[in-house]
């Protein structure tokens, strides 16, 4: 997380371009971007919270994706059964 940091501290306190910040991070350009627009996307700035440490800057930037619940009840498709052993139904 400390690069993300980084990556944030230099847009918003030393301003400098997405192409810099990349060169001194040794981060692709594409890669800061994404920094920044997620960032942007949950509203951050600087300076960060005090509150705000690696972990939950981590979970607020790169949140887990919601796992698709199991249908159940008469809309659920069942795979048809199938006979492993080769004997005669």
């Amino acid at each position: 997380m400390r690069k993300i940091r980084e990556v944030l501290r230099l847009h918003f306190e030393a301003r400098l371009s997405e192409r810099q910040i990349s060169n001194i991070c040794v981060l692709g350009k594409g890669t800061v971007r994404r920094f920044l627009k997620r960032a942007e996307a949950v509203e951050l700035s600087w300076p960060l919270p005090p509150t705000l440490d690696d972990a939950a800057l981590e979970k607020r930037l790169f949140p887990r994706p919601r796992r698709p619940q199991r249908a159940s009840g008469p809309n659920r498709i069942t795979p048809p059964f199938t006979r492993s052993s080769g004997a005669p139904m």
